[in-house]
Protein backbone atom coordinates (compact mmCIF):
# COMPACT_ATOMS: atom_id res chain seq x y z
CA UNK A 1 0.00 0.00 0.00
CA UNK A 2 2.38 2.64 1.08
CA UNK A 3 5.76 2.66 -0.42
CA UNK A 4 4.92 6.34 -1.01
CA UNK A 5 5.15 6.98 2.73
CA UNK A 6 8.62 5.44 2.68
CA UNK A 7 9.57 7.34 -0.49
CA UNK A 8 8.52 10.67 1.02
CA UNK A 9 10.18 9.83 4.33
CA UNK A 10 13.48 9.11 2.60
CA UNK A 11 13.21 12.23 0.41
CA UNK A 12 12.77 14.32 3.56
CA UNK A 13 15.73 12.63 5.24
CA UNK A 14 13.79 11.11 8.13
CA UNK A 15 14.59 7.80 9.76
CA UNK A 16 11.64 5.61 10.66
CA UNK A 17 12.25 6.41 14.31
CA UNK A 18 12.33 10.18 13.82
CA UNK A 19 9.17 10.30 11.69
CA UNK A 20 7.36 7.94 14.03
CA UNK A 21 8.28 10.14 16.98
CA UNK A 22 7.15 13.26 15.15
CA UNK A 23 3.67 11.83 14.44
CA UNK A 24 3.34 10.05 17.80
CA UNK A 25 3.49 6.38 16.85
CA UNK A 26 5.89 3.48 17.38
CA UNK A 27 8.59 2.88 14.78
CA UNK A 28 7.15 -0.60 14.27
CA UNK A 29 3.76 0.89 13.37
CA UNK A 30 5.38 3.11 10.75
CA UNK A 31 7.19 0.09 9.35
CA UNK A 32 3.90 -1.78 9.05
CA UNK A 33 2.29 1.22 7.28
CA UNK A 34 5.18 1.39 4.82
CA UNK A 35 4.87 -2.33 4.12
CA UNK A 36 1.10 -2.31 3.69
CA UNK A 37 0.38 -4.35 6.81
CA UNK A 38 -1.39 -1.60 8.75
CA UNK A 39 -4.17 0.76 7.68
CA UNK A 40 -3.66 4.06 9.51
CA UNK A 41 -6.59 6.09 10.82
CA UNK A 42 -7.56 9.28 9.03
CA UNK A 43 -6.03 11.28 11.87
CA UNK A 44 -2.72 9.46 11.46
CA UNK A 45 -2.82 9.89 7.68
CA UNK A 46 -3.21 13.64 8.20
CA UNK A 47 -0.31 13.75 10.67
CA UNK A 48 1.92 11.80 8.26
CA UNK A 49 1.03 14.04 5.33
CA UNK A 50 1.75 17.17 7.37
CA UNK A 51 5.06 15.82 8.66
CA UNK A 52 6.09 14.83 5.14
CA UNK A 53 5.01 18.21 3.72
CA UNK A 54 2.50 16.80 1.25
CA UNK A 55 -1.23 16.21 1.05
CA UNK A 56 -3.37 13.14 1.73
CA UNK A 57 -4.27 12.59 -1.91
CA UNK A 58 -0.67 12.48 -3.04
CA UNK A 59 0.56 10.41 -0.13
CA UNK A 60 -2.17 7.79 0.02
CA UNK A 61 -4.61 7.78 -2.87
CA UNK A 62 -3.35 9.54 -5.97
CA UNK A 63 -3.03 7.18 -8.89
CA UNK A 64 -0.35 8.34 -11.23
CA UNK A 65 1.06 6.91 -14.41
CA UNK A 66 3.48 4.68 -12.46
CA UNK A 67 0.75 3.42 -10.12
CA UNK A 68 -1.80 2.55 -12.83
CA UNK A 69 -0.12 -0.78 -13.53
CA UNK A 70 -0.77 -1.88 -9.94
CA UNK A 71 -4.50 -2.25 -10.64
Amino acid sequence: MNSRVKDYRLKRGYSQASLAYQVGIARQTLSMIENGRYNPSLDLCIRLAEALETDLNTLFWKVGKDDANDF
